[in-house]
């Protein structure tokens, strides 16, 4: 490969034709002045927002591909924790309200297409391992509260024993 077909940086529509190419619907948006793509794989929206800036204006040596999901209920301790030490690539964290990972792609120095391609693949399979990951931890969490919901029932019970008997 020649250094002058490495991808030196990127902008917003170079990432969106690559999205697209690969099959991905995406709008292009913009929050607080800065320009981000909207998409969505396995059902879940995921946003790529552009990083550091390059010698350009509108050129970037990085974007973080990032799902943020809203948190209903409480989550299981450490659950980001054990996702960051069981996966690599992505990282995964609290932010609030929100369940939030991320793939950081730096294209500093130069890259080919193919790694841009390849990267996206990826992407899209931690998506995929993310909601299999929360859907186990959500059954585990469930039946870990299912024990203690019955012993609060029986407590209950036995409580309403114990009065009905004494009446």
């Amino acid at each position: 490969m020649t250094e002058s077909s490495l991808i030196l940086d990127v902008n917003a529509e170079r990432l969106q034709a690559l999205l697209q190419s690969l099959g991905y619907r995406v709008t292009l948006s913009e929050q607080n002045g800065m320009v981000q793509l909207l998409s969505a794989s396995q059902g879940v929206g995921f946003a790529a927002r552009m990083g550091n800036p390059g010698q350009q204006d509108g050129q970037y040596l990085d974007y973080t591909l990032s799902c943020a999901l809203r948190v209903q209920g409480e989550l299981p301790a450490g659950l980001a924790e054990r996702w960051n030490v069981e996966k690599r690539f992505a990282r995964l964290s609290v932010q609030g309200a929100f369940l939030v990972l991320e793939l950081d792609v730096i294209v500093a120095g130069g890259v080919s297409e193919t790694y841009l391609r390849a990267t996206t693949e990826l992407w899209d399979r931690l998506l995929q391992e993310f909601l299999l990951f929360l859907r186990a931890n959500a059954s585990a969490q469930a039946a870990a509260d299912a024990p203690a919901a019955d012993a609060e029932g029986d407590a209950r019970e036995e409580n309403a024993a114990a009065q009905a008997a004494t009446h």
